[in-house]
């Protein structure tokens, strides 16, 4: 595997016109880096920072094997590479200059580059504590009986409810960003379709979200009740009502992260039919 073989490109348009039917190949596992291309080609390049985004294209006799998108100064975020390949990356950056602050993939890719990088830089690489794990779901079971109440689907007047949500959410992950009116339009937020599990009294104890449809996949992306409203059923209603969306929104696959750390999610996205696809891990380099 040669270093060469990757082709870089700061042209959105560019990467999915080479890598767009690779990435549909696999949706699950291609998941971030569906996503991403899709917001940057709808929401303009300058959408998320004022330096330019970078495309990989690990691409061989017209045969595409792997990507990788950058939004700078961010992760490095590929799609599954063998050693070979990360090793390969890693030696074609590093003789660029790039300077990376840390990789994000699934567990086996990221390990593979973090330790490139580390012989072709010297830079060390630490995993962070937080990791995920990747379901897909196969048949959903909707939990019986539902909670009191019912689902509503929040609409562009309810944006200050959103924005509440999506805050807490924010702050109960650790994530530093700001959600307000000025900086909605910026956030990985505002693509999203949520829907509240109220209680009969119209009173809103949970939430969740789904990203649109991309390449034939649905995410559902934030997920999040209240810690003082926890262990009443919600999480799982709400999140049934969501994952029944999106199949009816022509969704053949859906897809979610979970963090591997709270088994109480973990044990909820199963009994919904979501089953295991990928551990996902990052890595920081000093």
């Amino acid at each position: 595997m040669r270093s060469d073989d990757w082709h870089l490109t700061e042209d959105v348009d560019e990467f999915l016109a080479r890598a767009g039917d690779f990435l549909r190949s696999r949706p699950g596992r291609h998941v971030m880096a569906l996503t991403w291309a899709e917001r940057l080609r709808t929401r303009g390049a300058d959408a998320f920072g004022t330096e330019a985004p970078v495309f990989g294209v690990l691409e061989r006799a017209g045969e595409v094997h792997a990507t990788f998108h950058r939004l700078t100064p961010r992760a490095l975020c590929p799609t599954p590479l063998t050693p070979e390949q990360a090793d390969a990356l890693a030696a074609h950056l590093a003789a660029l200059g790039h300077s990376l602050p840390c990789v994000s993939a699934d567990h086996d890719t990221a390990t593979a580059f973090a330790e490139a990088w580390q012989r072709h830089t010297g830079a060390t690489p630490k995993l962070r504590d937080t990791r995920l794990r990747l379901y897909r779901l196969g048949t959903l079971t909707p939990p019986e009986p539902l909670p009191a109440g019912r689902s509503r689907v929040l609409g562009e007047q309810d944006l200050q409810e959103v924005m509440f949500w999506c805050g807490e959410f924010a702050k109960a992950v650790g994530e530093d960003v700001t959600i307000d009116a000025g900086t909605w339009a910026g956030t990985r937020y505002a693509d999203k379709r949520y829907t509240l599990w109220e209680t009969p009294d119209g009173t809103p104890v949970s939430v969740a979200g789904m990203n649109p449809l991309i390449g034939g996949q649905i995410q559902v992306d934030v997920v999040y009740t209240p810690a003082h409203l926890r262990g009443h059923g919600y999480a799982g209603a709400v999140t049934a009502e969501v994952s029944r969306a999106a199949l009816a929104a022509g969704a053949r696959d859906v897809v979610l992260f979970a963090d591997r750390s709270n088994p109480t999610s973990n044990a909820l996205y199963q009994r919904l039919g979501y089953r295991t696809l990928t551990d996902w891990s990052a890595y920081d380099f000093s």
